[in-house]
């Protein structure tokens, strides 16, 4: 699948399910949801008390005030009834609905008490808050770890046709970038997620308790709130999608031009490589811009409509204290609830632009996730015996519809070398890639000491195969690392005796930190043919049974392929050898040479048989050794486009 297919397919990802799938990864940390739910649920509780308290103080500073206006020694209801003997109806409304105590002032003592109680419950709030957050970014952070756990893990299960068909720019950003966009949508939306639905059901239940047909009101929005989300929502996410995909495309880019950096600058490439990250830096941006715009349209216009409704309640709330149905502390309290219920709706509106990046970054790493994974194969192990025969009968097999390889017989003997020659597409490496199971044949099979490999598992027979690869690969670590990592167990000097055996102990010795020196694929301090030497010493220690060597001696000096000739002749003794290799010079003493052409067997012998033969062999040492102008031109067949 390619990758604008992969990225349709991300882009059409359902929300829901992506967001069900994020919620389900907070199973792992069970408890720390408990904790941080309950110390939220105590937050949320002490908040909401507050208005309550504070709006029975503004009632006792009223009723205080009203009634040091009153005649000393009358009751409350005489009072009242006095002010409605004068023509004072809403006067004596709001005496009666307080605790007016007619000749009394205000009682400061109880409205500090009143006070201090609601700034400690707030106190206590904050400090849930604050242990909330907490709980709530540990956690996090565990299941990021468990997250990119789980894509590394997935990479190495990974089929090599996936990797082949994939960018590793694209990879590393899923990998990376999306993780940490995940994180930080998480950490800072998930708390304002968790508080502001406490808040919107605790702040309905307290508005409730103080006046139905006021919360009837607040509740009108809702509807048209909750449509303009949606309908912003869906387009935006889409937009996401699109940001995130060409975020791992720019990376891919990036990745790719500085892998060739030297390539680049040789060729003068550098400005059309600009113009490209240009280009698609700019796309970028319009994605970015366009999502970012898109999604924040929804908290303005909910802001909007929380203002519209505040209005309204602000009006039939004056008209509630006139009335006497309410006290002047219910309407003020039950506005801070309306307050409290509208402002997280808004404060979610206005971070949807944020979960939804992180709901398209997890739709990308699902995505991931959910690639099919290389098949182990059958449990079964090949018999102990070594050297190995290897036998391919009839295979046939291509990477699409075309064939590579058609209907090849072959039969490397045990502890024989096999070289395969051909031009370029021929099949060489195919054959190598079949050997080691990175694909399945189509048709035909292979066998090892009569054993077909499928019936072996993978790593079973991958365990029997050491490889030196056509570019030498150096991880990041010591040179002793690097050769120990055909055989971690391997002693100190067990690594030494390797590197010995393969001619690198003196280049390894004349650095200052010797085998401890920190190497990886790009370290520029060793030679080409230095690291492929490290590569064939971390073959030597692993002792396989059978050895790949892919063109292990190209692109060095004439001096360094006379060592790499040394330290290969020594790890083939022994093994059953399949040499893939261009530079004939390399192959001369193998016991058989199978020169492939468009994907079959041409012919095959020794060197000095194959150049008697005067055929395809022949041409080729011709092509290698010879002037250019003594050469016949390559016959139509001998061009290949793989």
């Amino acid at each position: 699948m390619s990758r604008q297919e992969r990225g349709r397919l991300e882009d059409g990802a359902s929300f829901a399910a992506t967001s069900r799938r994020m919620a389900g990864l907070f199973r792992q940390v069970r408890m720390s949801v408990i904790g941080s739910l309950a110390l939220a649920v105590f937050g949320v509780l002490a908040y909401l008390v507050g208005p309550r308290i504070w709006g029975r103080a503004i009632d006792a500073v009223l009723a205080g005030t009203l009634g040091a206006g009153l005649p000393t020694g009358q009751t409350k209801e005489a009072a009242a009834q006095a002010l409605r003997d004068s023509g004072r109806n809403s006067f004596a409304d709001i005496v009666e609905k307080l605790n007016v105590t007619p000749g009394s002032g205000i009682d400061f003592g109880y409205v500090g008490h009143l006070l201090l109680i609601a700034a400690g419950l707030y106190c206590l709030g904050t400090l849930a808050g604050f242990g909330q957050q907490y709980i709530q970014n540990s956690a996090i952070a565990r299941i990021m770890q468990t997250l990119r756990n789980d894509v590394e893990a997935k990479l190495n299960r990974l089929p090599v046709r996936y990797l082949n068909g994939s960018s590793r720019g694209e990879l590393l950003s899923r990998m990376t970038n999306d993780i940490d966009n995940i994180a930080t949508s998480l950490s800072q939306t998930l708390t304002q997620l968790l508080f502001g639905l406490l808040t919107v059901v605790g702040a309905l239940a307290m508005m409730l308790s103080i006046s139905p047909l006021l919360t009837l009101l607040a509740l009108i929005s809702i509807p048209l709130t909750f449509a303009i989300g949606a309908v912003m929502a869906k387009r935006s996410q889409r937009l996401f999608g699109d940001q995130w995909r060409l975020t791992g495309e720019l990376n891919a880019h990036i990745e790719e031009s500085y892998s060739g950096h030297e390539l680049v600058t040789v060729f003068d490439r550098g400005g059309a490589f600009r113009e490209t990250f240009a280009n698609r830096n700019a796309e970028v941006k319009k994605a970015s811009h366009l999502a970012q715009f898109v999604s924040g349209l929804i908290a303005p216009l909910v802001l909007f409509i929380g203002n519209l409704s505040y209005v309204l309640l602000c009006v039939v709330g004056a008209f509630s204290v006139i009335s006497g149905q309410l006290t002047l502390g219910g309407v003020v309290a039950f506005v801070q609830y309306s307050r409290q219920y509208s402002q997280p709706l808004g404060m979610l509106a206005s971070m949807s632009n944020l979960f939804q990046s992180g709901i398209a970054s997890a739709a990308r790493v699902f995505a991931l996730l959910d690639e099919p994974e290389e098949d182990p194969g059958s449990q079964g192990r090949l018999p102990v015996v070594r050297p190995r025969r290897i036998t391919f009968e009839q295979v046939s097999f291509g990477y699409d519809r075309e064939l590579t390889i058609k209907d090849l017989d072959l039969v490397i003997e045990p502890g024989r070398t096999a070289a395969i020659v051909g031009t370029s597409g021929a099949g060489k490496t195919t054959l190598m890639n079949l050997l080691m199971r990175f694909y399945d044949v189509g048709s035909g099979r292979i066998l090892v000491d009569g054993t077909d490999i499928t019936s072996v598992s993978r790593d079973a027979l991958r365990s029997e195969i050491g490889l030196v690869p056509q570019e030498p690969w150096l991880f990041g670590g010591t040179i002793r690392d690097n050769i120990a990592y055909g055989r971690p167990d391997a002693t100190p000097e067990e690594v030494e005796q390797a590197a010995h055996a393969c001619g690198v102990s003196r280049v390894v010795n004349a650095l200052p930190q010797g085998y401890d020196t920190e190497v990886d694929s790009g370290n520029g301090r060793l030679s080409e043919g230095e690291r492929q030497l490290i590569c064939i010493a971390r073959a030597f220690i692993a002792d396989p049974a059978v050895l790949i060597l892919d063109e292990a001696t190209s692109a060095v000096d004439a001096r360094t392929e006379l060592l790499l000739q040394r330290a290969t002749s020594r790890l083939r003794h022994g093994r059953t050898c399949l040499v893939i290799a261009h530079r004939l010079s390399t192959i001369r003493d193998a016991d058989v040479i199978v020169v492939l052409q468009d994907g079959r067997i041409a012919e095959k012998g020794t060197h000095t048989q194959l150049l008697r033969a005067g055929g395809a062999y022949h041409r080729l040492s011709q092509y290698q050794f010879h002037e250019p102008s003594t050469l016949p031109a390559l016959a139509p067949d001998q061009h290949s486009s793989r």
